[in-house]
């Protein structure tokens, strides 16, 4: 008895040990899910297409994973995915793949080193965090909810890689949806993608970015929101802290509305363009000392710097905060700004931008939400108010002298979204012009000359997606965001 019962306990360790974890052999092998059935030792199983990961899986350097639509879940409580080699998700927009862990048994994910990985329409729920480290992966239509912050510090957590990161969303996470460290550079692709009160308990952005590398970080949009208001988070912030490289930040058609800040920007060399997006009633912090601007430029150098045209910046705490050292540039006398800057306030008073440093700053061009140059001054805290304190150019301002005329150009596009092939572009008048079509990198995709007020453009060579047509002339410049399906 005693014998049989001694091989009996060697059996059930030797299956543990056979189950601990699996490693791909590295040799090439595409693997489907059914395949890892098959060759994992039991590490992955299956009940039809639902499957299960029981311990930690490793898809090595050269190999490939591939989820296509004989997969409708993988559970995988408490074990961590490492892709090494490549993950390709070749799902249907209604066959949303789903990988779960638990609310006490969180799975995580690494991608290290890994190649054109490519992840699409999938949904990741009670996660504890998703490492990107020196890795090529794009999330496209993935859905984050009920991550904890265990493995990674948010659901996607990058370390001196650029991935892309589109149409996702990102709801309840307890961590930021997307970080990076301050001591890698890091320059990701955030287009088009929605936050939802992510973060719990801590001072943190719901996109929370460190150094660029080489390429622009380009965050383009997206909805950033906190209408609950139960954390009190921020909407974006990037920072250099310790002087790593030079960054470049592209913040461009976002709504950030309804929390602890809309956009940070802090450290030593950090040049951005911000440009179009909507920074509202980001009013939820119950100190004003310690956020509530709609845009924060806080440099600890003159390279700290920063372009703002067009956007909206509305019922915040603050409107604009300018700290210690910064190159701002909020309209010239040749570039109008055209930001709409009014209503921000607290205490009882309006602070539509507040220059708290010796860096002088212009702001021509801009609407304040009054004709009055009298209501404006009052609205901004400066060199009139504090000689140690720089100066803010503001005038001329849209109104100024009763001459309501904004130097940028009206133009209309129709059929938004198009889907035929061309699009119709009319001027208000028949005007020398030039049109230039960007995609949501910042890329130049199509450009040509009118002079017609009815102009038919061809984009029949343009793929479905989100652009932007530009157009330029001597009355000034516009731009409208386009919908190609």
């Amino acid at each position: 008895m005693r014998k049989l019962l001694l091989t009996s306990v060697l059996l059930l360790a030797f299956g543990l040990t056979m189950n601990a974890q699996w490693t791909s052999p590295g040799n090439g092998t595409i693997y489907t899910m059914p395949d890892l059935v098959a060759a994992s030792n039991g590490v992955v199983t299956n009940t039809g297409d639902v499957f299960t990961i029981n311990a930690d899986l490793t898809i090595s350097e050269n190999d490939i994973l591939t989820i296509d639509d004989q997969v409708s879940r993988i559970d995988a409580p408490g074990v961590l995915i490492t892709i090494k080699g490549s993950m390709v998700c070749y799902n249907s927009e209604t066959n949303r793949v789903k990988i779960y862990g638990t609310m006490t048994s969180q799975f995580s994910m690494r991608f290290e080193n890994a190649t054109n990985c490519n992840l699409k329409h999938m949904y990741f729920s009670d996660g504890s965090g998703i490492k990107v480290i020196e890795s090529e992966v794009t999330f496209d239509d993935v859905k984050f909810l009920y991550f904890t912050r265990d493995y990674a510090n948010a659901a996607i957590d990058i370390f001196n890689c650029d991935p892309v990161i589109k149409n996702c969303y990102f709801q309840d996470n307890e961590g930021a949806a997307i970080s990076s460290p301050a001591n890698g550079q890091s320059s990701p692709q955030i287009l088009n993608n929605s936050l939802d009160a992510n973060v719990n308990g801590i001072n943190s952005p719901q996109i929370n970015l460190g150094p660029g590398g080489e390429d622009t970080i380009r965050i383009v949009g997206n909805t950033i929101d906190d209408h609950w208001a139960q954390w009190h988070v921020g909407g974006i912030s990037v920072a250099d802290l310790i002087g790593v490289g030079s960054t470049k930040v592209l913040v461009k058609d976002n709504i950030v509305k309804e929390g602890r800040y809309g956009y940070n920007q802090q450290g030593a060399t950090i040049s951005s363009v911000i440009v179009g997006n909507q920074f509202i009633d980001n009013f939820n912090e119950e100190n004003p000392m310690n956020g509530g601007s709609g845009i924060s430029i806080y440099g600890t150098t003159v390279n700290n710097k920063a372009v703002l045209r067009d956007n909206v910046i509305t019922g915040n705490l603050w409107g604009i905060t300018a700290i210690y050292l910064h190159d701002i540039d909020m309209g010239t006398e040749d570039d109008w700004g055209n930001n709409v800057i009014h209503d921000n306030y607290n205490s009882g008073t309006v602070y539509d931008l507040y220059n708290n440093s010796a860096c002088d700053i212009t702001a021509v061009g801009n609407s304040w939400g009054t004709t009055s140059e009298e209501m404006i001054e009052n609205h901004i805290v400066h060199q009139n108010d504090d000689p140690s304190l720089g100066l803010v150019t503001f005038i001329p301002f849209i109104g100024y002298d009763a001459v309501n005329e904004v130097k940028i150009i009206s133009f209309d596009v129709w059929p938004n979204p198009v889907s035929n092939g061309h699009f119709t572009l009319t001027l208000e008048k028949a005007i020398p012009s030039e049109v230039v079509i960007y995609n949501v990198n910042g890329q130049i995709v199509k450009s040509q000359y009118i002079d017609n007020q009815i102009n038919v453009i061809s984009i029949e060579s343009l793929e479905s997606g989100i652009y932007f047509v530009e157009v330029t002339n001597s009355n000034g410049k516009a731009v409208k965001k386009l919908v190609i399906q």
